[in-house]
């Protein structure tokens, strides 16, 4: 997905970096694909592979209305753990 986020790319161009077969990588894509991340145009035996943004965008807002929520909570929790395992008096305390 980084590498689209530059521009579309040839699946071979996508598989260069990586240690896989190019039909592995074709693969990987399909699942992409399937889940309307990634779109991708066939000019003869060249697929070349290009970012959908809109589902990007559409997830990152939705993330965005539950960050606040998870961040204080996460923080309610740090400052409970924290509290609780203060000791509660000096007799507590060796």
């Amino acid at each position: 997905m980084q590498r689209l986020a530059r521009g579309p790319a040839s699946v071979s161009e996508l598989a260069e970096p990586f240690a896989m077969s190019r039909p592995a990588v074709s693969k990987h894509l399909a699942v992409l694909e399937d889940a309307a991340l990634i779109a991708r145009a066939i000019d003869g035996r060249v697929h070349r592979c290009s970012i959908e943004a809109a589902p990007l965008r559409d997830t990152a807002e939705w993330l965005d209305t539950y960050r606040a929520f998870w961040d204080e909570t996460l923080v309610a929790l740090a400052d409970y753990v924290t509290a609780d395992a203060l000791p509660k008096s000096g007799k507590d305390v060796p």
